[in-house]
């Protein structure tokens, strides 16, 4: 007994949602809002949902560029995995989909409060565990955290949990890993400013244009033509 009760409490203090439970506050109004969307918006059972940060929330052309395929987004800026697994559930059990596609950019960047690339993986597996509470044989997958000149210092960490992540997925059925590193980064081993706005961070029309191509040529064996 006294063995059962302190492996309960073992789990429960190493749960991700305790660990990261002051993350979740921050958030709710936007998760609110995002959550509102359901309410005027129709959808099909065809759609693939997209969850994550600011490159998925300003993509406003994501629907006209993803054609054929049918798209919902809810993502929010500034998303890190730290608060998205508080989120999870609520963005994505009230949606009858074909997938989910995930990216999130902002647990690594250089700063003195960067998870560690395990981290972020434990993260990222833990939001697939709870994708699949609601969504046992939906397709999900990662697109890879993009190289960009303003994290760029931070690369090499960057690069660890996408190739953690990658792995991750080659190894379990229903989960796909989609690689853009290659497309960003130019003969000159550096990124691609002309990908990017001013900031350096966020892609401007032509990275959407090429990141569109790139997700849209995985989309095929993913899930299929539409």
């Amino acid at each position: 007994m006294r063995i059962f009760v302190f492996f309960l409490l073992t789990t429960v203090s190493c749960s991700p949602l305790k660990k990261y439970e002051k993350t979740a506050a921050k958030w709710e109004n936007e998760i609110v809002k995002l959550e509102n969307l359901d309410n005027s918006q129709d959808y099909t059972k065809n759609q693939i949902l997209f969850i994550g940060s600011s490159s998925i929330r300003l993509w406003k052309s994501i629907k006209k560029d993803l054609k054929p395929y049918e798209v919902i987004k809810r993502a929010y800026g500034g998303a890190r995995y730290t608060d998205l697994i508080h989120f999870t559930e609520r963005l994505v059990s009230p949606h009858d989909i074909k997938a989910v596609g995930i990216f999130v950019a902002n647990d690594i960047t250089g700063g003195e409060n960067d998870l560690s690339p395990k981290e972020v993986l434990k993260l990222a597996k833990y939001i697939v565990k709870q994708i699949r509470t609601s969504h046992k044989t939906s397709s999900v997958f990662f697109i890879e955290t993009t190289p960009t000149p303003k994290r760029w210092k931070a690369w090499s960490k960057i690069s660890q949990a996408n190739d953690l992540i990658k792995e991750f997925c080659a190894s379990n059925d229903r989960l796909f890993f989609i690689s853009t590193r290659n497309y960003f980064i130019g003969d000159n081993g550096l990124p691609t400013e002309e990908y990017f706005v001013r900031d350096n961070l966020h892609l401007n029309l032509k990275g959407y244009t090429l990141w569109s191509n790139i997700i849209k040529e995985n989309l095929k064996s993913i899930i299929g033509s539409n």
